[in-house]
């Protein structure tokens, strides 16, 4: 401590207090204080910034947070290692057994039942707030992890004097200087731990504003994820309950992607024409929309970090990836990250190695960008294909549809990687002996 304070004066830092810990993760999201709590076996100091601290139940009411995520089997195991699915399961949260893909033009459908992979179900829909809430929750079971309501101001390379040390030195908004041996992006799609630190990206727009919202309809959801693919764009009806025992629950959440031009007059509709516009949309498959919540939209952009890693450096989730939500991916991509480079880092440390060994975080990018990449060409494939409007175009993909549907092995293989268990998983993510995935079904 003593040549850090004096290489901080040497750095024209003067008498600002300077703090020393292992490891600082920006961003106290879903997947910054998953990547807290995961890395907490290491046994390091381990300090999380995050500026605004999740608030608890008291605060919520009775309205949905328009923000929900299809967390997968894989993620709610990654969520059971962490200590939060306690707390996450006492909440309104409303599993799904079936997803139904239908392609509005035409005559494609493909269908999957978590039956024919002998699961009880496939995931479950939890508003995030539910699930930061609970990650909150754990982070405080453990004494190596400290969470400061602080935003970031800077970040900068610290000199070290030895081989085996990588610091950064961390400038609050407080004045506060922390310096860290690794530091961890978790704070979002604008990440400002890449871009003060130089990480290029590769990104576009997808030329799509997404529209979320909660909604009643006349007809039960029976927890069935439902997805038609419109002209417009992708629709997503995710079941909801009020109450877990709701198994007639008649509330989903919905996220629909569109052109700029539509999802402004799908805005600028009152309450009555937009359920009329969604009634339509769905075909009235469960009815009428009777209710709509709050709309919100924000623009779709997919954004790739070139390199995941720099010395003492590891971006996680949406400040690495982001991707179209249309198979609902992302949240659950950034569990995988966490749990990875937490596999990585603890690894090291049992090793007697530096948290940040170079070796070590070049495994974490090794075995997540491929996946990531995968994932997100296959994205932009459906986008495409189901956008596309020439009639042979139409005509393949209803018969491709259609082919697909009835053929299990290919089924199987989707199915797995429905529920998070396709690729190269950590182990906290891996399927208890209890979930028997036939591959073939």
């Amino acid at each position: 401590m003593e040549k850090q304070n004096q290489q901080g004066k040497a750095d024209g830092v003067g008498d600002v207090p300077n703090l020393s810990t292992d490891i600082v993760i920006v961003g106290g999201g879903m997947a910054g204080l998953a990547t807290a709590c995961l890395m907490a076996a290491s046994g390091k100091k381990i300090i999380v910034l995050e500026k605004t601290l999740p608030s608890g139940p008291d605060t919520w009411g009775d309205a949905f947070d328009p923000r929900v995520s299809a967390i997968t089997r894989a993620s709610e195991n990654i969520l059971r290692q962490c200590g939060a699915w306690d707390f996450i399961q006492t909440q309104r949260i409303s599993p799904y057994t079936d997803m139904d893909v239908w392609d509005s033009d035409g005559t494609g459908n493909i269908q999957f039942h978590s039956s024919d992979a002998d699961v009880e179900y496939l995931g479950h829909i939890i508003e995030n707030r539910i699930t930061q809430y609970g990650l909150y929750l754990a982070c405080q079971k453990h004494k190596n992890i400290e969470i400061k309501p602080i935003g970031l101001r800077g970040i900068k390379p610290h000199n070290s004097d030895t081989q085996t040390e990588c610091l950064w030195r961390i400038e609050l908004e407080s004045d506060e200087q922390l310096m860290a041996a690794l530091v961890v992006g978790a704070d979002g799609a604008n990440s400002s731990v890449r871009t003060l630190t130089g990480f290029a990206t590769r990104e576009w727009d997808y030329g799509h504003v997404a529209i979320v919202t909660t909604v009643e309809t006349e007809k039960p959801h029976e927890g069935i994820a439902r997805q038609p693919f419109l002209t417009s764009g992708p629709l997503g009806f995710l079941p909801l309950r009020a109450n877990p025992q709701d198994e007639q629950s008649c509330l989903s959440s919905i996220v629909w992607s569109a052109k700029e031009d539509y999802t402004k007059t799908l805005m600028a509709m009152d309450e009555a024409e937009f359920n009329q516009a969604l009634t339509r949309a769905m075909e009235g498959r469960l009815g009428n929309v009777i209710k709509s919540d709050t709309r919100f939209s924000f623009p779709l952009r997919q954004r790739h970090a070139i390199d995941y890693v720099l010395p003492g450096l590891a971006l996680v989730a949406d400040a690495a990836h982001t991707l179209h939500p249309l198979a609902g991916q992302g949240i659950n991509m950034g569990f995988l990250d966490v749990a990875v480079l937490a596999e990585e880092v603890c690894s090291n440390v049992a090793k007697d190695l530096h948290p940040a060994e170079v070796m070590g975080l070049r495994r974490y990018q090794r075995r997540r960008k491929g996946h990531n990449l995968l994932m997100m060409s296959a994205m932009e494939g459906f986008k495409r294909l189901f956008g596309a409007e020439p009639m042979p175009v139409r005509l393949l993909r209803n018969t491709g549809m259609g082919i697909l549907n009835g053929h299990y092995l290919a089924k199987g293989q989707i199915l797995q990687h429905a529920m998070g268990f396709g690729g190269d998983l950590p182990a906290v993510a891996k399927p208890s002996l209890e979930v028997a995935v036939d591959v073939a079904l």
